[in-house]
């Protein structure tokens, strides 16, 4: 049975979306998941429900590519590899993928294994090096992180099986063992079809939503998280939020950079304020002026660019994405029971309590 996302429930978001309502949308881009969860009772052994979600921008091109992009970080307490470079050359070279905190040594490991066979003629005997961005979230409430269990075929797995179709939410991939404020969190995404002086573009949300705390909680201005106040789980913030933004606009990584900024006013709008704690990093690329590697290039390169003037569209169109894609995981996640503290339940979000807050204050579609 489909699971039903925020927009099946009425809640009454902003913006036209893409046909997926995904990151997906995006002409060329694919998702996948490998998800991990194993549960064995009565043994002493603590429970797994971990994974590898993997974002490849050009699919599976077989000419490898510079991925233009821009990073940001509201707060750095957590790991994105690859932005120092994307800070400073405009782009990166690769697959994202995102786990938990535990595995990104694995999952870059794997990740540049599955470039090397999958580019073999350039990497061997030309200058040629691989960049993928490894991105985490903590899962240690509900998954057993010191186990370390992916391993490199988790990562082939979410890689080769990324699609292009309707998206995966909740406890999928990397998402798997994660919560938001105090419900149960994980993968969700979002997209917006925008138009800049005629043309239409798409931008996109992909979140691993692992972060705030129940009080914060707001969707589409009520504040749902001071209603429903049951199985809580947390004392503090704790968590982390990875934002993954996809557009089809031609932006130079600079405006990239100014686009990856956007998902601050996003995930705002659900009420975080951005914890000490939590590590709250975003990445924004661009499908646009596709090229060749600059190790594989001519002195010389052509490159489209959107007047910064015209840019606001997508700018909204990206804080609209994010803010929904944060509602769809909560919507598609389903309760598990925590290893830290033992034996609670985080809980998924009660889709009928939620429709009846967001009726109280009159905030539900008919």
């Amino acid at each position: 049975m489909k699971k039903p996302r925020a927009r099946d429930l009425g809640l009454d978001f902003s913006g036209t979306t893409g046909t997926y309502n995904s990151l997906t949308d995006i002409d060329g881009v694919l998702v996948g998941h490998s998800t991990l969860i194993h549960d064995v009772p009565n043994t002493g052994r603590k429970p797994v429900r971990t994974g590898v979600t993997a974002i490849l921008p050009f699919g599976f091109d077989p000419v490898p590519r510079p991925v233009w992009a821009g990073h940001f970080s509201l707060n750095g307490n957590g790991e994105m590899t690859g932005t120092h470079w994307i800070n400073d050359g405009g782009y990166f070279f690769g697959p994202i993928c995102i786990t938990n905190t535990h595995s990104v040594g694995m999952v870059h490991h794997a990740a540049t294994k599955w470039m090397i066979k999958r580019y073999s003629d350039n990497f061997n005997g030309k200058y040629v090096w691989a960049m993928p961005v490894v991105a985490e979230t903590y899962d240690g409430v509900l998954n057993d992180i010191n186990g370390q269990h992916v391993r490199e075929e988790h990562v082939f797995e979410a890689l080769d099986n990324a699609k292009s179709e309707e998206p995966e939410e909740g406890n999928v991939g990397g998402g798997t063992g994660m919560v938001c404020y105090e419900f149960k969190g994980g993968v969700g995404t979002s997209s917006r079809i925008v138009e800049v002086n005629g043309t239409s573009y798409t931008v996109a949300a992909h979140v691993q939503a692992n972060h705030g705390i129940r009080d914060w909680l707001t969707v589409l201005g009520v504040p749902v998280g001071k209603e429903l106040r049951e199985d809580l789980l947390l004392e503090r913030e704790t968590g982390s939020v990875i934002v993954i933004l996809g557009t089809d606009a031609p932006l130079s990584p600079l405006y990239l950079r100014n686009l990856a900024r956007r998902a601050t006013l996003g995930i705002a709008s659900n009420g975080t304020p951005g914890g000490d704690s939590s590590g709250d990093i975003f990445l924004a690329f661009s499908v646009a002026n596709k090229q060749k590697l600059p190790e594989l290039s001519p002195v010389h390169q052509n490159f489209e660019n959107l007047n910064g003037v015209f840019i606001d569209p997508i700018y909204l169109g990206a804080v609209e994405a994010t803010e929904e894609a944060v509602i769809n995981a909560l919507v598609a996640a389903e309760s598990m029971t925590t290893i830290v503290p033992p034996g609670k339940i985080c809980r998924a979000i009660d889709h009928q309590q939620l429709c009846e807050v967001m009726h109280k204050y009159r905030r539900l579609k008919s």
